[in-house]
């Protein structure tokens, strides 16, 4: 079964054709950074036309790739949300109407489902159950999956996502936008013994974060050096006030995700996220996991973010467990959690996919 998933949740447009025997054939990715960094942030009115702009070239792109045509395609899938009402219709609009053109069976994903499920892609691939660290933009939580649908909270965070609070404190150093990668990057070079940032909420005695008070920490961090220097802060400063609040990201993650696989039982880990592109977190992880023996896998940096490709693999999963019933709307607020099991799903050993 050939499927085509397009992704148009906030301000990249992906697309992507994954084949249930072959695997992924081909994907492609248009981001609107540059044209948000004007604003500082997102603009949805701007995304949107923007989606509208892109799909379609890019579609004929993965087309062309895969040497395939729109004859080819056993179904589409789309993001029916959570994200931009106006973005979200984009690609429900262009999913519905090639699916009733060509007489396809339509299939509506939740956007963090298709991140949960991204790391599929990968090789290694995991297997049910697992454990799922959800680290994207606007979301950090800890579930349980047990199959395709089958997903349990745990835990999440109770404000700022840390996607979020990286961006939020990239901004506030004075970083350009998209500032997460940017602070990322300088924390790499940053001396881990200057400053030492609060861990919020790592020993609460549950799976729950917190960020905001990070960030406020942050700030007050800042102006306590600035005004020692009677100035604006030096590039070493601002280095090392970065490797500190990444310091302090990661441990909570990495502790609140280890302590997630001991009270479910679990030897699976799962990333997901644009935050699970993060060097220091992936190296932390793998540090933990030969300590305590257990497995972690990733999806392909390249499918951190936002993409098609795992919409495209999610829209496959559903279809193979069952007919999907597509409808033409979108849902900009969904939790994850709200999703019924698809009732055939595995629940121990293979997705009944190929990566």
């Amino acid at each position: 079964m050939r499927v085509l998933g397009i992704e148009s949740s906030c301000d990249e447009t992906g697309v992507a054709l994954y084949d249930t025997e072959a695997g992924l054939l081909a994907h492609a990715l248009h981001t609107q950074m540059a044209m948000h960094a004007e604003y500082g942030g997102v603009v949805p009115e701007l995304a949107s036309r923007d989606h509208i702009r892109r799909v379609i070239p890019l579609t004929r792109e993965c087309l062309k790739t895969a040497g395939l045509t729109l004859a080819d395609l056993d179904a589409i899938a789309y993001t029916q949300g959570p994200g931009l009402g106006g973005a979200l219709l984009v690609g429900a609009a262009v999913a519905n109407g090639l699916a009733f053109g060509l007489n396809l069976p339509v299939i509506p994903v939740h956007h963090l489902e298709g991140h949960l499920l991204s790391p599929m892609l990968a090789d290694p691939a995991p297997t049910f159950p697992f454990v799922a660290l959800l680290v994207s933009g606007g979301h950090t939580q800890l579930m349980a999956v047990r199959g395709v649908g089958d997903y349990e909270t745990l835990g999440e965070t109770l404000d700022d996502a840390a996607g979020e609070a990286f961006d939020k404190t990239a901004k506030l150093l004075g970083l350009p936008y998209p500032g997460g990668p940017e602070l990322s990057r300088l924390a790499e070079h940053g001396d881990p013994t200057r400053f030492t940032l609060p861990r919020p909420m790592l020993r609460s005695g549950d799976f729950d974060m917190s960020f905001s008070g990070l960030k406020t920490a942050v700030l007050t961090l800042v102006r306590q050096q600035e005004a020692e220097c009677g100035g604006a802060l030096d590039d070493a400063t601002r280095t090392d006030i970065c490797r500190a609040f990444q310091e302090a990201i990661v441990e909570v993650l990495v502790s609140k995700s280890l302590a997630a696989l001991k009270a479910t039982g679990m030897q699976r880990l799962v990333i997901a996220g644009g935050v699970g592109a993060n060097r220091q977190l992936r190296a932390a992880l793998d540090r933990a996991a030969q300590r305590r023996r257990f497995a972690v896998y990733y999806p392909p940096l390249s499918l951190c973010t936002d993409n098609g490709a795992m919409i495209a693999y999610a829209g496959a999963a559903r279809l193979a467990l069952a007919q999907p019933a597509g409808v033409f709307s979108v849902r900009p607020r969904w939790p994850l959690a709200s999703l019924a099991p698809v009732s055939s799903s595995p629940r121990s050993t293979d997705s009944g996919l190929s990566s």
